[in-house]
């Protein structure tokens, strides 16, 4: 039995921070996204009878003893839907910075729910591997869709109603996403851990929550009305406030690094000059900058021109979840 998928990474819009219940990853806001075409990781899965324990092979290296307890649980949710005890084998490659503010493991867990329910015969929707992939990694549950996604935060405590949805298709809006790489390291405090300590300790966090549903309906109109100024701006803005409450967590953390700023503030500065560009920043250095196609070229050269910035990447809205019938991995 064995099944091998694609699945892309995202970046949040409106982001996602702060879990109501840690166990089931659900979150205590709805967030949005757009998945994006350059970067993705595939991974295959084999069960056999054969196998004594669970395995994962990572980007070539045999994975840690913590990875391993993270994927057999996960593991269990899909082998409790398909009513079997059977280990697996995974092999995955992330053809994106892994741990650096890329969202890595939304398009890990993405795929890794995708072909491990295709290997065990489990025929789920859209919605149901959405729901699955979240339990995982909350922002997995968005990369299963293409385009533009909202990952509903849901009401019941099992979590059935928390699960992701498009709201367009990634044909149906080019806004280009300037992937800036200002340092490539693993972050000092995950995404999970700062998320916590976040919700737990900062007395800034009551403000996010009380001004995040705000910004979702606002982008959603931005969206419907394909206005991309208001996208940008709310976008950017929300990105600033979930960043503030870090700032007040015990002890406080940040995730930006000097050259974080560097590129923030050229962004600022080319808006001044009448170029339109919008940044927004997920739990990482890195900066994500958008921007419309026509311009992408010019402030990607102006981005690459900073003494501190490694790298510019170009992206688009890209697909969901493939099914492939070769490992390239």
């Amino acid at each position: 039995m064995e099944a091998i998928a694609r699945a892309h990474t995202n970046i949040a819009l409106i982001k996602y921070w702060g879990k109501r219940n840690s166990q089931l990853f659900l979150p205590t806001n709805s967030s949005l996204s757009i998945t994006l075409d350059h970067f993705y990781t595939e991974t295959k899965v084999q069960f056999s009878d054969q196998f004594e324990k669970d395995s994962l092979l990572l980007d070539g290296s045999q994975a840690t003893d913590k990875e391993i307890v993270k994927i057999t649980a996960f593991l269990n949710h899909v082998r409790n839907l398909a009513g079997t005890k059977t280990f697996a084998k995974v092999t995955s490659v992330n053809h994106v910075p892994t741990a650096a503010g890329f969202a890595s493991s939304a398009s890990g867990y993405a795929a890794l729910a995708t072909a491990a329910s295709k290997a065990l015969q489990l025929d789920l929707t859209g919605t149901e591997l959405s729901a699955l992939a979240r339990q995982g990694s909350g922002s997995a549950s968005r990369s299963i869709f293409g385009g533009f996604v909202e990952w509903h935060k849901g009401e019941n405590e099992a979590g059935t109603d928390s699960f992701a949805t498009q709201i367009l298709d990634e044909k149906a809006w080019n806004v280009s996403v300037l992937s800036v790489v200002v340092e490539a390291g693993p972050k000092s405090v995950s995404s999970r851990d700062g998320m916590q300590r976040t919700v737990e300790t900062s007395p800034f966090y009551d403000g996010w929550l009380a001004t995040v549903e705000e910004d979702l309906k606002l982008m959603k109109e931005a969206i419907n009305d394909r206005d991309f100024t208001k996208l940008g701006e709310i976008a950017e803005a929300n990105a600033l406030k979930m960043h503030a409450t870090t700032l007040g967590a015990k002890p406080p953390f940040l995730y930006w690094q000097s050259a974080t700023l560097d590129v923030m503030q050229k962004v600022m500065e080319l808006r001044q000059q009448g170029l339109e560009a919008y940044f927004t920043i997920d739990a990482g250095p890195n900066v994500k900058v958008l921007c419309e196609p026509e311009n992408e070229e010019m402030i990607k050269e102006k981005l690459a021109a900073l003494s501190s910035v490694r790298d510019v990447i170009v992206c688009h809205p890209g697909p969901g979840i493939q099914y492939l019938s070769d490992w390239n991995g």
